[in-house]
C-alpha cells in the first residue's frame, strides 16, 4: 500500500470561510471597567443605534443564586422579548449561528474576548498588568476626571486611536456608526443563468433582445452597479462563471454556490430571463439597499410577496438559506418571507416580466426590434 506524502495529505476540501471572530463578523470587547458599568454603557449605546442597527450583547450572568433546572432547552415568549435558556454551553459555531443577524456584537471583556477592543478608564478597574488581551484597541473612554495612563498609551503609539469621555454618549455613538458602516459588506452581481429553458424549448439565455446573449446583456447591465460580476451555472465566452456546487436547487443553488466562493460579499442577483429590466430599477434597488437586513427586494408585480430573482442577499442570508435547505426547502422567495428583509415598491414592475414562452420571447424581439 503505498502511503501519501504528509505535506500532500489532505483530509478535507478547502472551501471559503466567512470572516468571523468569536461572536460574529463585527465585535468589540469592552475592557476596563466594573461590569455594570459595561452594561450601562451598552444599554446607552444601544438606545441611540437601534433605529438603525442591531447590536448584540455578550455577557456573564452575576446572578449567584441562578435557579437550576433538569430542563435541556427551554423557550419563553414574553410580551416585547423571546427567551431561549440550554445548559449545552455554547461553542464559538454556536455562537456564530446566534448572533448572525446583528450589526455589532459588544463584548464584556471581564469575561470573553473580541478581536478589537474598546478600552474605559475606570478608577474601579486598572488595566495595569493585564493589557495582554488588547491586541487591537480602536476606541478609548475616560470615566470622569480619568487621564489616559502611559502604558495604555504605549500600547496605542503610533496608531490613531480617539479618545473620548465616557459620558459623551452622542460622540460613541457617531462613531460606532462610522464603524459598523466602514465595514459594510462590498456587493457583487450574479446573473442566475442555470434554468434547464423546458418551456421555452431553447436556451433562453443565449436569446440576443439587446444585439448580443441575454446572460451578456444582464452581465453588463450589472457591470454599471458594481465592480465584481460572475454568470452562474453556465458559460459564456469571455465571462467569469461560477459553477453550481449545490446541483439541482433552481436559483438558490446557484445563489448559495456564489456565496460558498465569497461568504463576505453581498450579492446582487438577477435572473437571465428578464429582458426587460433596467439599470435604473437595478441602481434604485442598490440605493436602496439595507445591510442591517438579511436581503433588500422588491415586492413582486402584484405588490404581494418578495420577488428573490431581482434581490441583494446580504453576507447572513448564506447561512440563513443553509438553514432553510437543512430543513427540505429550496424556494429562496420561502427565505425571504420568512426573514428580515426591506422590501421595496418596484419604479415600474412590467420589467418583472420575464420570459418563459416561445410567444413572449417573440414578443419581447419585437418590443426591442431584434425580430
Amino acid at each position: 500500500m503505498t502511503t501519501r506524502p504528509a505535506e500532500q495529505h489532505r483530509k478535507h476540501e478547502e472551501i471559503a470561510r466567512a470572516d468571523l471572530g468569536e461572536f460574529g463578523r463585527l465585535e468589540l470587547a469592552i475592557y476596563g471597567a466594573p461590569c455594570y458599568v459595561i452594561r450601562q454603557s451598552v444599554e446607552a449605546w444601544a438606545d441611540i443605534l437601534s433605529e438603525k442597527f442591531k447590536l448584540a450583547f455578550a455577557d456573564e450572568s452575576h446572578n449567584k443564586r441562578e435557579e437550576v433546572s433538569s430542563i435541556s432547552i427551554s423557550y419563553t415568549k414574553g410580551i416585547q422579548n423571546e427567551y431561549l435558556n440550554q445548559q449545552q454551553p455554547f461553542n464559538s459555531f454556536d455562537r456564530h449561528a446566534v448572533f448572525n443577524n446583528a450589526d455589532l456584537v459588544l463584548v464584556n471583556g471581564n469575561h470573553f474576548n473580541a478581536r478589537k477592543q474598546v478600552v474605559i478608564i475606570h478608577p474601579d478597574k486598572s488595566l495595569y498588568g493585564k493589557t495582554d488581551k488588547l491586541t487591537d484597541a480602536i476606541l478609548i473612554l475616560l470615566s470622569p476626571g480619568q487621564v489616559v495612563p502611559d502604558f495604555i498609551s504605549k500600547l496605542v503609539d503610533g496608531r490613531d486611536v480617539p479618545v473620548l469621555s465616557l459620558d459623551d454618549e452622542a460622540g460613541i455613538g457617531e462613531f460606532l456608526v462610522r464603524y459598523i458602516e466602514a465595514h459594510v459588506a462590498p456587493v457583487y452581481g450574479l446573473v442566475l443563468a442555470g434554468g434547464k429553458s423546458t418551456r421555452m424549448h431553447t436556451d433562453k439565455g443565449a436569446i440576443a433582445y439587446h444585439g448580443k446573449s441575454q446572460r451578456a446583456h444582464s452581465y453588463d447591465l450589472l457591470s454599471e452597479i458594481v465592480d465584481e460580476v460572475f454568470i452562474s451555472g453556465a458559460a459564456e465566452d469571455g465571462y467569469p462563471i461560477i459553477a453550481d456546487t449545490f446541483l439541482g436547487l433552481g436559483p438558490l443553488g446557484g445563489i448559495v454556490s456564489a456565496m460558498q466562493q465569497n461568504p463576505d460579499a453581498a450579492w446582487l442577483t438577477i435572473a437571465c430571463d428578464l429582458p426587460y429590466l433596467t439599470e435604473d430599477t437595478l441602481r434604485y434597488l442598490t440605493q436602496n439597499r439595507d445591510p442591517s437586513k438579511t436581503a433588500t427586494a422588491f415586492l413582486d408585480s402584484e405588490g404581494k410577496f418578495p420577488e428573490p430573482l431581482i434581490t441583494i442577499w446580504e453576507p447572513r442570508a448564506y447561512p440563513r438559506m443553509l438553514q432553510f435547505l437543512s430543513q427540505g426547502y429550496s424556494c429562496p422567495r420561502k427565505v425571504l418571507i420568512n426573514s428580515d428583509v426591506k422590501l421595496l415598491a418596484a419604479p415600474d414592475v412590467s420589467e418583472f416580466r420575464n420570459i418563459n414562452h416561445p410567444s413572449e420571447r417573440d414578443e419581447a424581439l419585437r418590443f426591442f426590434g431584434s425580430l
